[in-house]
């Protein structure tokens, strides 16, 4: 079964042809990091307007390996994301599927996250397949959920930010240090100098599985204007302090559940200190897709959307966006 998946939900817009939810045929993904750096931050208007240039042609462009007749169904995020941008996705998702008479499916953009271990590649952690019931850990730049899932579609939430998500953290990390947009590359590519010495805090949020990470940014903020630090320096300790709470919190919630995995997804997972530090703690294989899966693409919401389809999950012509659409 080959999925076209359709993927708009924030700044890049995405599509992707994959069969039987893991082997991929095309993956294309136009970026707009060059047009939102300059404003320091996504601007959600111009994302929009940018969706709407570019959709059809990255569309046309992973179509180039499949005839029409190949697909057997329409994949596409509906949420959780910036409106005008679901908008693009689902929109155009909906008239391809009327137009080639194909059945199409919502998929959630952190369920897609997940979804991208599934998909073969050469991940950094345990190779093979998910094996439930396994513990997700989603930390993008809106999100940081941790999440137990028991089986396809089965999906509990344990805890989520109560405020910062990891990557809002570091993007206004990089900001206060002059170090640009997108905040978490910046971040890890200064913290490879520097030394993680600086005196910032931890929230544990004991007898809790949620996270919180303005304390933190807080913390930069005062040693920033207080002046006398490296950039380097703090730029490492800043990192490590959020990937000592990302990792003790999950490892401990996976003592607790007694998971046989580890799943991480997101752009944060990108990381390489985090998976690091996942690999060499973790009780249990942990899984991470490679780089390119871990930021927001088509594939995994075209992966996500075979499983949806085994089960029977057809949307309607009437699929609408969710913006604050949750999971678990």
């Amino acid at each position: 079964m080959k999925i076209l998946g359709v993927e708009t939900s924030c700044d890049e817009t995405a599509a992707a042809v994959v069969e039987d939810g893991s082997r991929i045929i095309s993956d294309v993904v136009a970026s707009q990091i060059d047009i939102h750096a300059r404003y320091g931050g996504i601007v959600p208007e111009i994302a929009s307007r940018q969706h709407l240039l570019t959709i059809i042609p990255v569309i046309s462009q992973a179509m180039t390996e499949v005839s029409w007749q190949d697909i057997n169904g329409i994949a596409v995020t509906f949420g959780p994301g910036l409106a005008g941008s679901l908008l693009v996705g689902v929109n155009v998702a909906k008239a391809i599927a009327l137009a080639k008479k194909l059945p199409i499916t919502g998929v959630n953009h952190l369920e897609a996250h997940i979804y991208a271990n599934w998909l073969d590649s050469s991940p950094a952690g345990e190779k093979g397949r998910v094996k439930f019931p396994c513990l997700c850990l989603v930390v993008s730049g809106g999100h940081s959920d941790l999440v137990l899932m028991k089986g396809h579609g089965q999906f509990e939430k344990l805890g989520q930010t109560l405020d910062d998500a990891a990557g809002e953290a570091f993007d206004k990390a990089a900001r206060l240090l002059g170090l640009g947009y997108p905040g978490g590359p910046a971040i890890e590519q200064a913290a490879r100098s520097g030394i993680p010495c600086l005196p910032l805090p931890r929230a544990w949020l004991k007898e809790s599985h949620d996270f919180s990470f303005s304390g933190l940014k807080t913390a930069l903020w005062h040693l920033v204007h207080k002046g006398g630090i490296s950039v380097a320096d703090a730029a490492a300790s800043f990192q490590l302090a959020i990937v000592d709470v990302l990792v003790a919190k999950t490892i401990e919630a996976a003592k607790q559940l007694e998971v046989k995995q580890i799943l991480l997804s997101g752009g944060v997972a990108a990381n390489k200190i985090l998976t690091q530090h996942f690999l060499a703690n973790s009780p249990v294989p942990v899984l991470i897709p490679p780089p390119h899966l871990c930021t927001d693409n088509a594939a995994m919401v075209a992966a996500c959307g075979y499983y949806h389809f085994q089960a029977g999950k057809i949307s309607g012509y009437d699929l609408d966006v969710v913006p604050s659409l949750g999971l678990g």
